[in-house]
């Protein structure tokens, strides 16, 4: 039986049996909304610790640096949302890719800031985080470019874009022309075939076309933290970029180091694991020439 498989039974006697039968298996799915979740039973014991050990910390403690540190060494792994037939709520608390990684932690901050300790509610977050107006509602739903993660999330009032609304005597502009995704729909298994999410996700990168961005460019990323002070430890750095077709190419957390200078901590490709990135921003993306530089996200954890 398929640790990934969803089952809905409609007689009771079925369903008591089910439900034990799904505890004594390694992966466990249970709904939310009309969509379900598929995560392990790994998956929500790791997530309620967290929430207890989080709840135990001060008042003033960084959550996104906290929870962040808490997930290194998680192995890297593409697509961990790729699983599923049909599109669901995935949590994977196992393996990440750098979106998930920080809607993970972003999840976590959330749920603490709540004052919860519930899986349900840590799901809850995830799930308002990672879909458009907060809820699954098929593949196209999800906010598979990150111009669209920072706008629904704005709508929402979960984060805020300082080089937006602030005047940043470095800030350069990025002008959005996405269709990376409808080029190529043979690099997504869950997209592969599909004319009609296909025709979807075309409609909305057509409406995001021309619409701009400001990021901080890749040769000011080395300044000190005075200087760029638009950015805080904690928020979410998306990396722009001039590959044809898409908006970034990759995200972390913003650590400012002992050093002085910013830092990544991520989910990365190149070390195969979460850690915070030993080079500060300007040495990361001296050697990632397609890097333009970084928009920044500011997380609103409620009550901030």
């Amino acid at each position: 039986m398929s640790g990934r498989a969803v089952f809905c039974f409609c007689d009771m006697m079925i369903k008591r049996m089910c439900f034990v039968a799904l505890w004594m298996c390694t992966a466990c799915c249970c709904h939310i909304g009309a969509a379900g979740i598929t995560y392990t039973k790994a998956d929500s014991l790791k997530v309620v610790r967290l929430l207890e050990e989080g709840a135990r910390q001060g008042k003033k403690v960084n959550l996104m640096l906290y929870y962040g540190k808490k997930m290194q060494g998680i192995p890297y792994v593409a697509h961990t949302l790729e699983v599923n037939k049909t599109e669901k709520l995935v949590v994977n608390m196992r393996q990440m890719d750098c979106t998930t990684f920080v809607e993970t932690v972003f999840a976590l901050a959330l749920t603490t800031k709540e004052g919860s300790r519930r899986w349900e509610d840590f799901c809850r977050w995830l799930e308002r985080i990672r879909y458009q107006q907060g809820r699954v509602d098929g593949y196209p739903s999800r906010n598979h470019y990150f111009l669209w993660w920072a706008e629904n999330n704005e709508k929402q009032g979960l984060v805020t874009l300082p080089l937006q609304k602030e005047e940043c005597e470095y800030a350069r502009k990025q002008v959005i022309n996405i269709d990376y995704m409808t080029v190529h729909p043979q690099y997504y298994s869950m997209l592969k075939g599909n004319k009609a999410d296909i025709a979807a996700i075309a409609r909305m990168e057509k409406a995001s076309k021309g619409k701009v961005m400001k990021y901080i460019p890749a040769e000011n990323m080395g300044l000190t933290q005075a200087r760029l002070k638009w950015v805080r430890t904690g928020d979410i750095l998306a990396i722009a970029t001039k590959k044809k077709g898409l908006d970034t190419t990759h995200i972390g957390i913003a650590v400012w180091g002992e050093d002085g200078r910013l830092h990544l901590l991520n989910a990365s490709q190149i070390h195969k694991k979460v850690i915070l990135e030993p080079k500060n921003m300007r040495q990361y993306m001296r050697e990632h020439p397609s890097q333009l530089g970084a928009w920044v996200i500011h997380p609103l954890l409620l009550n901030d």
